[in-house]
């Protein structure tokens, strides 16, 4: 059985869960045990943890593999393996300063104190550029650090950037992007290496289908080769006759992306009744 340490609350936590009912795989919860969970269908238990202790809880072998922002694994510094970038949790550590202060450049950081859950991050940013700014680590609620005179400024996570303007804040400097990753102990024997494999195969087909959507629409005949051009599918669509004469049904996928910018000339090829269908699953 393989050992899955996650997110035991928040938006990571949720992400993390709806991925792996995508990945069929259904859990059950001990009566008086929240901090774990056993999947019925799968070899896979999980641990819910404090993101900041997944890390070092892998490094450790009480888990097997993890899920966790990217920004956390590099703040821990931890020899662990990422297996997979999930696609989600995406953000940015990024700096930021009060809307009031002039800057030009990086070189403007100099001698400020910066605010942070991230200081080793924001230490290796900084010796990298050849700053001198003084690191203010503190534990939640960076962004009120300038507001009450803790700080000049804050060095943290980023994904909207509402939280920076309602806090009178301007972003000046992006350092790292960042998303859920999937971490891995380096040395996994070979029976949690087959399970391991089955997951990521799994997640794969899962990811793939986010990005793809499956398209019907009906075409006239002689427009079926100008319309197979323009929407190429996996490797070339279905097309079934209908019921209408000299008319055939076109099935195909494609990425959502490539369908926005090829509406157009899908309807001026003469597609008509076009459908958008998600896709649950993907395997190739």
């Amino acid at each position: 059985m393989l050992t899955l340490a996650v997110q035991k609350s928040g938006r990571l936590n949720e992400q993390t869960e709806k991925l792996l009912k995508d990945c069929g795989i259904s859990f059950i919860h001990g009566r008086n045990d929240k901090l774990k969970a056993i999947a019925s269908n799968f070899p896979l238990q999980i641990l819910y943890l404090r993101d900041d202790d997944i890390p070092e809880c892998i490094a450790d072998a009480a888990a097997d593999i993890g899920i966790v922002g990217e920004n956390v694994y590099v703040e821990k510094g931890k020899s662990l393996k990422i297996s997979k970038r999930l696609g989600f949790a995406k953000c940015r550590l990024a700096i930021a300063i009060p809307k009031q202060m002039v800057y030009k450049d990086i070189k403007d950081l100099n001698g400020l104190s910066i605010a942070t859950s991230y200081p080793n991050i924001l230490k290796k940013f900084s010796d990298k550029k050849g700053l001198k700014v003084s690191i203010h680590q503190i534990s939640g609620s960076v962004e009120i650090a300038p507001g009450v005179g803790m700080a000049d400024a804050i060095f943290d996570i980023v994904s909207t950037g509402s939280t920076l303007i309602s806090n009178g804040l301007k972003e000046v400097e992006t350092v790292m992007n960042s998303e859920a990753v999937l971490l891995i102990h380096p040395k996994l024997n070979k029976e949690k290496e087959a399970i391991l494999e089955k997951l990521n195969f799994r997640i794969s087909a899962v990811k793939k289908a986010r990005n793809y959507k499956y398209i019907l629409l009906n075409t006239p005949n002689d427009k079926i080769d100008e319309i197979c051009q323009i929407l190429p599918g996996m490797k070339s669509p279905t097309i079934m006759p209908i019921a209408l004469e000299n008319w055939s049904s076109l099935h195909s996928v494609i990425r959502e992306d490539d369908f926005w910018q090829s509406i157009e000339k899908l309807k001026n090829a003469g597609a008509q009744g076009i459908l958008i269908i998600p896709i649950e699953k993907m395997i190739i």
